[in-house]
């Protein structure tokens, strides 16, 4: 009743609009609906946000931010529920580089924010592994592959 969790995976499909929405449940959805394009679980999203539109018997309106690392999803999450492409994606980080509020309907506005990435303390080198840099823009590749390798098991990288 207070952190309400819904199973969802955004369309990925390159259409700009009409982005396809599956009415299978996701927590019921066969392996081919997961792995299509269409977006699985917006039904359910839409409605936890539609409750909480909902006070006291009257609908008022509500805007909702959508926050989180870079590149996890944040624009496709919106562009799933709008179905249509309201927002900037990509696959490096920075695309969304300023706040966008998104109409999704007369009760529900959505906010578009550029990936969060908190400073950790972690060595420079932690950056490109948190999503804070785009791969293109190290000077230094080598050390962020380190870290990463320091982080696998010797096994999984010899394909054990």
């Amino acid at each position: 009743a207070e952190f309400p969790t819904v199973a969802f995976k955004a369309c990925t499909q390159q259409q700009s609009r009409n982005l396809k929405q599956s009415r299978v449940p996701a927590a019921t959805a066969p392996e081919e609906v997961l792995a299509g394009g269409a977006c699985v679980g917006a039904e359910s999203l839409l409605h936890i946000l539609s409750n909480y539109g909902r006070c006291g018997g009257a609908k008022t309106s509500i805007t909702v931010g959508v926050v989180g690392y870079p590149n996890v999803g944040k624009s496709s999450l919106i562009n799933s529920l709008k179905r249509s492409r309201a927002c900037g994606v990509g696959a490096t980080p920075g695309v969304t580089r300023c706040l966008q509020a998104v109409q999704l309907d007369r009760h529900i506005r959505l906010l578009d924010c550029p990936g969060v990435v908190l400073d950790s303390g972690d060595p420079p080198a932690a950056a490109p592994l948190r999503g804070a840099l785009a791969p293109q823009r190290l000077r230094d590749p080598l050390t962020p592959a380190c870290a990463i390798l320091r982080r696998c098991p010797p096994q999984q990288v010899r394909g054990d």
